[in-house]
């Protein structure tokens, strides 16, 4: 096969849409099925280790045409101030169902945490250390808009115990900013990586996207650099997925602007092999750490995990979601709370969880699961060694190494005595991979393409 032949198989091959598997099975497979009544038993169920806590905030000064995400814009202050006590009491009336348990990781998302006030910060903080044990090595991490840092808010975030922040930049270039509604020059990131370091908070991470409108080759390089140049310790380079039938707010996108699949592929490779020959190791298919970081570490000793916020150290087998929307998760089960603020705040305030829906989890999709994630994580599996800890026979995979054997004809897929190994272009064909075992696979749900 010429290298030509080759980059037009990979090229074909990455446009299929497969879910990025932050979860399995994946969120378009939960159901109505599992509600308050359900949570709350897998909540009861689990009772071992530690767990992590995920705080959602559903709001932004104004929606990016590219977000994906859960959240709606608020100017004024009262609704926001109204969902942290509605909050509250969802934190609360977790806890007294959960106990007292030691936390080994707490995210902040949306949206845009950062719009919380310094009083409604310390009052959810203060709430975690009075239901829960969260000691110096909990890591306490918050995902950032570096428009709104303000002054002295870095000094706040440091006082109540966040010891990690991800910054969301997306790219450096104006006319990218421009075309995805989103203006942030440089000048203003660099200010907020001095602001959180000045006030202690040195583990930083960098958001970037490839796949935007107005992207060149020669633009995403120039990003690169200049965000390899502020040395984060950790970059998470995410494809941009465009669902207009689902995010609404990305209609403003002009589709004419947007990269086709060929040149898409050549931004996410020269993304990524400018960042790696910055310095920094790649970890699974969107993310860099540098080499001292827990994640590379991890990575090495084969400990990474994959969770609802991407790759991450955390290895707590219960993850509680507080918010509209957050996802939690348990060694029964998945819960989703309802997306709706006022359906959510109508249920907490009625003493109940908002869990709208979710998934209750059977032996084969813990196997399965753990496969995925192997996947996702190492670009490779034993799948006889997983078997044998999920006290099931790998003959339940014959079917699905049927589906890898033109990736193994193509020399990029290995299968070896039950070993699958990707032994080329991992990064871009992880996706594709761990969906030939997702038994739910093509029975609904709309995905984005791979690379």
């Amino acid at each position: 096969m010429t290298h030509q032949d080759e980059a037009v198989s990979l090229e074909a091959l990455i446009r299929a849409t497969v879910p990025r598997y932050t979860s399995y099975p994946t969120a378009p497979h939960f159901s109505a099925e599992v509600g308050a009544d359900s949570y709350g038993e897998f909540l009861d169920r689990a009772v071992d280790g530690p767990i992590s806590l995920y705080v959602h905030i559903p709001f932004c000064h104004s929606i990016c045409h590219y977000c994906g995400c859960t959240t709606k814009a608020s100017r004024r202050y009262a609704p926001i101030e109204a969902y942290v006590e509605v909050l509250r009491s969802e934190i609360a009336m977790v806890a007294a169902r959960i106990g007292r348990r030691t936390v080994s990781h707490i995210h902040w998302g949306g949206g845009t945490p950062n719009l919380l006030s310094a009083a409604a910060f310390e009052a959810i903080v203060g709430d975690f250390h009075r239901f829960f044990d969260i000691g110096p090595d909990t890591e306490h991490a918050i995902e950032l808009d570096p428009r709104h840092l303000g002054e002295g808010r870095a000094r706040l975030l440091a006082s109540i115990g966040v010891n990690r922040a991800s910054l969301g930049v997306q790219d450096f270039d104006p006319a990218v900013q421009v075309a995805i509604g989103r203006i942030q020059p440089a000048e203003t990131v660099a200010a907020a990586v001095e602001q959180l370091r000045d006030a202690g908070i040195s583990s930083l991470s960098f958001d970037l996207i490839y796949g935007l409108p107005e992207q060149s080759v020669s633009s995403i390089r120039r990003t690169i650099e200049t965000a390899v140049a502020l040395a984060p310790d950790r970059i998470s380079l995410f494809g941009y997925a465009h669902v207009p039938w689902f995010r609404v707010n990305q209609k403003l996108i002009d589709t004419s602007k947007l990269p086709g699949s060929e040149q898409r592929l050549k931004l996410e490779r020269t993304a990524h092999d400018s960042i790696a020959t910055a310095g920094y190791i790649p970890i699974g298919i969107d993310h860099f750490a540098k080499p001292s970081d827990a994640m590379a570490v991890a990575l090495s000793k084969r400990t990474l995990r994959r969770n609802f916020q991407g790759y991450t150290t955390d290895r707590a087998e219960t993850l509680i979601g507080f918010g509209a929307s957050s996802i939690g998760r348990t060694p029964a089960g998945y819960a989703q709370n309802v997306t709706d603020t006022s359906n959510w705040r109508e249920r907490i305030v009625n003493g109940h969880f908002a869990t709208e829906r979710g998934r209750a989890l059977t032996l084969e999709d813990r196997l399965r699961a753990d496969v995925i994630e192997q996947i996702l994580c190492f670009f490779d599996v034993d799948l006889s060694a997983t078997a044998a800890r999920h006290n099931t026979d790998p003959a339940v995979f014959a079917n699905d190494l049927g589906k890898l054997a033109p990736l193994v004809h193509a020399g990029w897929v290995t299968v070896d005595d039950g070993r699958v190994a990707i032994v080329r272009h991992g990064a871009e064909l992880a996706r594709l991979v761990a969906s030939t075992f997702d038994a739910y696979l093509g029975m609904g749900g709309r995905h984005s393409v791979a690379v």
